[in-house]
């Protein structure tokens, strides 16, 4: 059934134009909005009052990590890490290898349901599980059309657990390619060979899609680039080909010479900066001079906050980046512009979030962005549509058993934590 939003004031994602109406929203991937002066006088749709309520599209996570869900709370790794190579080899890579279907399905509903809460109806993930490769993409995917989000997927190829699961990770990417709009994922630089690069490069062109990597999130990546191969990594992805499609996404960037920015700036890939994520490593802040306007959001795992990563990115900006009141909306937009500008699907016009934004403020097109970043946060999400259906309604999921997938997630942590000790 049709769901048509009553008296609301819908903000148009780009131009920030207010208009307050009567929004029909069609069902399906390719569903559109309608603006009407008057209620159709039949009741063949849905209708929900959005007096005084403010209506936009919803919101797209430009990298996440499902993987990571069940860490919350566990305890202390058995080596107390002391730079960014020790967080990922007694920590995430000791997590990830212990990771097998349920709790990957547990991850995955949880994550779902956190982002559509959050008025993310869009996720973008780059997924780890080296002891349960096969199939793994094809439960996230099949949890998160659960729950009720859109997804761009990729698993996250590396050679660092033998060259035996790299093949693997090219084989469920390939599989998985069949059916599915996706990514080719790869870790980064340092634990990949050229066997690898190239094979992964050589997937993506014949599967028309493009390279989703961690670039440079640590000082580590570049060394280990020139020691081993005589080049810095944005240099060795280009001479691979990985910096050719629209479609292929650079994680961090944080620690990039000027010809690398140059390199990258003149390329059509695109750039995906996670502000929390690395404060909490402690390995740099992200600088977006020099590199264009190819930069997005993402959240790294950390949490399903699209809006809370906009904020950490504008106030953490203010002492390292060229960031501004525009410029942060436009990077929190600019995953809209990436699935736009590549024909994935999944986030059309009827993906929508209804914000009960109680200001105690004039709010309309001039004065948007101070209320963006000083006002707006996920605690406004009310109700959200993904692709012309309720998902949340009144801050409540209407498409899962919310507090049964949460318990069946302790019992997946349970088991996760006591694997990670042996």
């Amino acid at each position: 059934m049709s769901l048509l939003l009553t008296n609301g004031t819908y903000i148009h994602p780009e131009t920030l134009e207010f208009t307050t109406s009567h929004i029909l929203i069609e069902e399906g991937v390719n569903g559109k909005i309608s603006f009407l002066n008057d209620i159709p006088l039949n009741n063949k749709y849905a209708i929900i009052d959005c007096t005084g309520k403010y209506i936009t599209q919803s919101f797209v996570c430009g990298h996440h990590h499902v993987y990571s869900a069940l860490s919350r709370g566990m305890g202390a790794s058995k080596k107390n890490p002391e730079n960014f190579n020790e967080i990922l080899e007694y920590i995430w890579w000791t997590l990830d290898k212990c990771l097998d279907a349920e709790m990957i399905e547990a991850s995955a509903l949880y994550t779902a349901m956190a982002c559509v809460k959050n008025g993310v109806t869009f996720v973008i993930d780059h997924h780890a599980s080296p002891n349960a490769i096969t199939g793994s993409l094809e439960i996230i995917a099949k949890a998160f059309e659960r729950v009720g989000a859109s997804h761009l997927l990729c698993y996250e190829i590396s050679d660092r657990d033998g060259l035996d699961k790299a093949e693997e990770g090219l084989n469920e990417t390939a599989e998985y390619l069949k059916s599915h709009q996706g990514l080719v994922g790869l870790h980064a630089s340092f634990t990949i060979s050229d066997d690898t690069l190239r094979k992964a490069v050589e997937l993506a062109k014949q599967t028309n899609t493009g390279i989703h990597i961690h670039v440079a999130e640590a000082e580590s990546d570049q060394v280990h680039c020139v020691e081993k191969y005589g080049m810095r990594v944005i240099d060795r992805l280009q001479n691979f080909g990985a910096l050719e499609s629209g479609k292929t996404i650079l994680g961090h960037c944080l620690h990039l010479s000027e010809n690398e920015k140059n390199i990258i700036s003149n390329s059509p890939s695109w750039i995906v900066q996670n502000t929390e994520s690395n404060l909490n490593n402690r390995v740099g802040y992200f600088n977006a001079e020099g590199l264009g306007e190819n930069i997005m959001m993402g959240t790294d795992g950390m949490h399903s906050d699209m809006l809370r990563s906009s904020k950490a990115a504008f106030f953490v900006g203010q002492n390292f980046d060229t960031i501004g009141y525009d410029s942060v909306y436009k990077r929190f937009r600019n995953a809209d512009k990436y699935l736009q500008n590549n024909g994935f699907t999944g986030h059309g016009s009827n993906n929508l979030v209804v914000l009960d934004y109680d200001t105690p403020t004039p709010f309309n097109t001039s004065n948007f962005y101070g209320h963006f970043v000083f006002g707006l946060d996920s605690n406004h999400v009310q109700h959200v549509i993904s692709n012309g259906h309720l998902v949340v309604e009144n801050r409540k999921i209407l498409t899962v058993d919310e507090e049964k997938i949460l318990f069946g997630a302790r019992i997946q942590a349970e088991r996760l934590w006591a694997k990670m000790k042996k």
